[in-house]
């Protein structure tokens, strides 16, 4: 029997992949007005500086996870276990032709290579290359090898995803 609460972590997850899954269907090249002036973006914000290396390698993070989330700190313990179980059908991290991770932006259907980018406060990101923190990024909250916290820059995204909580599955025997 399903306990209640793991079914509505999967629910919750098939729900995000889902709608994931959906909006990705909608356009390739996501194409929105723009609200200010015709000139390219700058390169990087005010404040920001060159891209600087991240404290976590990205062959740290390279391989099987379980997935599961969380929006209350008081549910990580249990998210935690959560994402342990679904090591039966884990989210693979691979490794990128030129360094980084594959993995998932928000939203999107398709994996794609992004890079572990630092910042001058020590926090660790994942994202595509640009300014650090970028609003694709997810800022890495904690890592000790075995499980991975991450939550998106972006609000939105946050509020949807809250904090993703990545635990290593074993290797195989």
């Amino acid at each position: 029997m399903i306990s209640s609460a793991h079914a509505r972590t999967v629910a919750n997850l098939g729900a995000a992949a889902a709608l994931a899954l959906l909006l990705g269907a909608c356009g390739g090249g996501m194409s929105l007005p723009s609200f200010s002036s015709s000139s390219p973006p700058p390169e990087a914000e005010p404040g920001t500086g060159p891209e600087m290396p991240a404290s976590i390698r990205a062959d740290e993070i390279v391989g099987r996870w379980g997935l599961a989330s969380f929006q209350n700190p008081a549910d990580r313990a249990r998210t935690e276990a959560a994402a342990r179980a679904q090591c039966k059908n884990p989210y693979v991290i691979g490794a990128g032709s030129s360094g980084g991770v594959i993995m998932h932006l928000a939203d999107q259907a398709t994996p794609q290579e992004l890079r572990l980018k630092g910042s001058p406060s020590g926090k660790n990101y994942i994202g595509p290359s640009g300014p650090t923190p970028g609003e694709q990024d997810r800022e890495i909250v904690s890592f000790d090898g075995r499980v991975m916290v991450t939550r998106f820059i972006d609000k939105d995204a946050s509020t949807r995803y809250g904090n993703m909580v990545y635990v290593r599955c074993a290797p195989r025997a």
